[in-house]
């Protein structure tokens, strides 16, 4: 008799082959099967408090480590629970795969426990989404989900699994299960090369270009060739999302703060992996007088919400290495100099109008003096996560990680409660690096009951918490729109003290009041070991440039 195999276990070898070392999931009857698979692959299993979380995760995991993250729900409201995680990864562009539940083929149509559309639900969100048929298809299919979030710009995929093919036994020889390595092409692609020298000859004759590094700059690993191209033709380089820290704070072609002003005044200006979205004023604050080249993995986002002069599809680090090795310009440093001096003078001179709020004493405490001191903490093997809203907002002005891949956000869907999800994956894949997540109190609630999961699972993080008892974000935008006297309805919090919550879940807490305090208590909870919340008490009168400007609106 040949031997049998189930289909929980064709889906974890599946997993196996794509290089899948951890699943994030909440347990239900429909998918058990799966970890079984999991635990005779090697593969981890960490069960989280709330679907979200595992989606969330599966999300953080495919960032730091650019392999896919994968999460496991039961149908239902397991699938259901897990949408916003899947949202968030399509709009950030994070392959991930979800498998939900479903009840069994038999009891098709029939109202069996838990069953909903999943597929219907989920195929706007999903770069692939499927239901699978018979259990001797389930590793095929799982190969096919894999390849479709890697297909132009990564993005998630989805499929159900019903509960009788997931358990049924088949011959293994009637089982394809892909070979590791073995069955997806190489998704890279070089670019247009008559738009690469067209672009090397645009470079050519710009005495004012700029270059924006987007998240796709670390979706490809193109941090050198960013790197060679910027110090190789001497151009000012701006970076978002998680482009953030391709180059390092103090290097001379790095640049944060004198973006309006750059974008206003060159004469050539490169996009690189970053749509024309709300963060970028739909392409409304580049120069209407500059010409406009973007370089992105999907060609539908070239060119989108705004007219460019050149658009280039293909992977950002051979396109960005191809065009240096165009370039035939040798005077760079000399011709470019006084651009570099007028950037840096305006860079110097934004810094210096904010620096007494960083090192402002006042209490309640300045946010500016919140996030500077987080800006001071950090190490080059420090992963930096933001999850909230107005605080977050203070911190992308200020807080600058010292390395590649090691800032991470929701990204443009501005999914609140990915912290914790994020700080989760990070610390997982990565337990060589420390890991800090700066929450807003508001976002902390929504997915903080995931703390235990890191004491259980000894995942130490540094978790700061901005707390200003409001959704400050929201709340600046009710009062200037309706007045002070309903700016308080529909978003205000209790004042939670938060470091004895993690006391309460078995991490380590403390109490902030005093912004002297804020750097021996972030010193204290690296030493602790533990998963930690430092909750620190922010002046809640006191809102972000980009609040108050309400930029995310317009």
């Amino acid at each position: 008799m040949s031997e049998t195999i189930s289909g929980g276990h064709l889906v974890a070898k599946a997993l196996k082959a794509e290089g899948v070392d951890v699943i994030y999931t909440l347990c239900g009857g429909h998918i058990i099967d799966i970890y079984d698979g999991c635990v005779d692959e090697g593969i981890e299993v960490i069960d989280v408090r709330h679907e979200q979380v595992a989606a969330h995760a599966a999300d953080g995991y495919a960032r730091i480590t650019g392999k896919p993250g994968c999460a496991v729900v039961t149908a239902g409201p397991g699938t259901t629970d897990a949408v916003t995680g899947v949202a968030n990864a399509f709009r950030a562009e994070s392959p991930m795969l979800l498998i939900g539940g479903q009840g069994a083929l038999s009891q098709h149509k029939m109202g069996s426990l838990q069953d909903l559309p999943h597929v219907d639900m989920m195929t706007p969100i999903t770069k692939f989404a499927a239901t699978v048929p018979s259990t001797e298809r389930i590793a095929d299919i799982v190969s096919m989900a894999f390849r479709e979030c890697y297909h132009g710009a990564p993005g998630p995929s989805f499929l159900e699994i019903p509960r009788d093919v997931l358990d049924a036994k088949v011959p293994l020889d009637k089982a394809r299960i892909p070979l590791a390595g073995q069955y997806r092409a190489s998704t890279r692609q070089q670019g247009d090369p008559q738009a690469i020298e067209k672009l090397a000859e645009l470079l050519q004759r710009s005495e004012k270009p700029c270059i924006l590094l987007g998240s796709q700059v670390w979706t490809c690993r193109a941090t050198d060739a960013a790197i060679d191209f910027v110090r190789g033709l001497n151009v000012p380089a701006y970076m978002n999302g998680s482009g953030r820290g391709t180059l390092p704070p103090g290097d001379p072609h790095h640049f944060q703060l004198s973006r309006r002003y750059a974008f206003t005044e060159a004469d050539l200006i490169i996009i690189v992996g970053t749509p024309f979205d709300f963060r970028m004023g739909y392409g409304k604050r580049l120069s209407p007088t500059a010409k406009v080249v973007q370089i992105d993995l999907d060609y539908r986002t070239v060119g989108k919400n705004r007219d460019i002069d050149l658009g280039i599809v293909g992977d950002a680090g051979l396109i960005l290495s191809s065009v240096l090795q165009a370039s035939k310009v040798t005077d760079t440093f000399a011709k470019r100099k006084a651009w570099m001096d007028e950037l840096r003078t305006v860079e110097t001179q934004s810094y210096d109008k904010r620096l007494p709020r960083q090192l402002s004493d006042s209490k309640p405490i300045d946010p500016y003096r919140l996030v500077h001191e987080i800006n001071e903490f950090l190490t080059e093997d420090t992963i930096y996560i933001g999850d909230g809203g107005d605080i977050v907002t203070f911190s992308g002005q200020v807080v600058q990680p010292k390395s590649p891949g090691h800032w991470m956000d929701p990204g443009p869907l501005g999914t609140l409660g990915v912290g914790m999800a994020f700080a989760m994956a990070a610390k997982q894949a990565r337990r060589d690096k420390e890991v800090l997540c700066l929450f807003g109190d508001g976002a902390f609630s929504l997915t903080g009951w995931d703390f235990e999961t890191m004491v259980r699972f000894d995942l130490p993080f540094i978790g700061v918490i901005g707390n200003n008892s409001s959704m400050n974000q929201i709340r600046y935008g009710q009062a200037a729109k309706y007045g002070e006297d309903r700016a308080r309805i529909g978003n205000t919090l209790g004042d939670i003290r938060y470091g004895e919550f993690a006391k309460l879940l078995g991490g380590y807490g403390e109490e902030v009041g005093d912004p002297a305090e804020i750097g021996p208590a972030l010193r204290r909870a690296r030493e602790s070991g533990k998963p930690s919340l430092i909750n620190v008490w922010v002046d809640p009168e006191v809102y972000a440039p980009g609040t108050m400007n309400q930029t995310m609106y317009k």
